[in-house]
């Protein structure tokens, strides 16, 4: 693997995991979220939480910048990232650890990672994109095929989206604060569990994900949300070594 910036290597190896972990990569997670787990779920058509899932999508392109910071038994590492959103669901992200060391960078629309910098890395990033528009307070709408279920009262609502083996779960408590939660299992077991913390503004203020296995913990501050009406051409092209 190439070297990024003027790390060593075990310090570049944790800013790339926390490019993975941001969009829910399989590396591991400390700490707990639990997810609530109401009684009394019923079948409700799938066509009904796509609709619930869009109104979570904002209506303008956005330009989003937060810190991260990723905790595991190495230590910890942050740094600053940045995600340019064209709608209704590609996303540039670029992360980058202190004083600009550490670069990594992805392209992602919808469920899908077109390229990834390091490449290396395009694979850790693809299986669980819930978790990482999750991270940016949006639900995406089930999987073709995804037997769906709700859960709704005064101030909890719970959707499951289940296909196969595969379940992903998606909280939003009223609050105050309001949050949004997400659990992706593949095959039974947990991959990543998110939990994101709306501000007064009704955008995402702070999320964490975690991920069971290791474990670690990556937690994100948002410093500024806005309105992004156009954005350069080599946006969506890979970074140039």
């Amino acid at each position: 693997m190439t070297k990024l910036g003027g790390m060593g290597i075990m310090e570049d190896m944790r800013i790339i995991g926390a490019l993975a972990l941001l969009t829910g990569g399989c590396s591991p997670g400390a700490g707990g979220i639990n997810l609530p787990a109401p009684t009394g779920m019923v079948p409700v058509p799938a066509e009904s939480a796509s609709a619930w899932a869009g109104m979570t999508v904002p209506a303008t392109n956005r330009e989003i910048r937060f810190k991260w910071q990723v905790r595991d038994d190495q230590g910890a590492a942050g740094g600053q990232g940045r995600v340019r959103w064209a709608l209704p669901d590609s996303a540039r992200l670029d992360v980058r650890g202190p004083l600009g060391s550490g670069r990594a960078a992805a392209f992602v629309r919808g469920d899908t990672a077109l390229w990834a910098e390091p490449e290396s890395d395009v694979k850790r990033l693809v299986p669980n994109y819930p978790l990482f528009w999750a991270l940016l307070g949006v639900v995406r709408a089930p999987e073709v095929g995804s037997v769906t279920r709700r859960y709704q009262d005064a101030s909890l609502t719970v959707w499951q989206y289940q296909n196969g083996a595969d379940t992903v779960d998606y909280v939003r408590m009223v609050g105050p604060p309001v949050r949004l939660m997400a659990e992706v299992r593949q095959g039974g077991k947990k991959i990543g569990t998110v939990q994101t913390v709306f501000g007064a503004d009704g955008l995402p203020a702070s999320a964490r994900l975690i991920v069971p296995a290791g474990p670690t913990r990556v937690d994100v501050t948002f410093s500024s949300n806005q309105k992004a009406f156009t954005f350069a051409p080599d946006t969506w092209t890979p970074v140039k070594p």
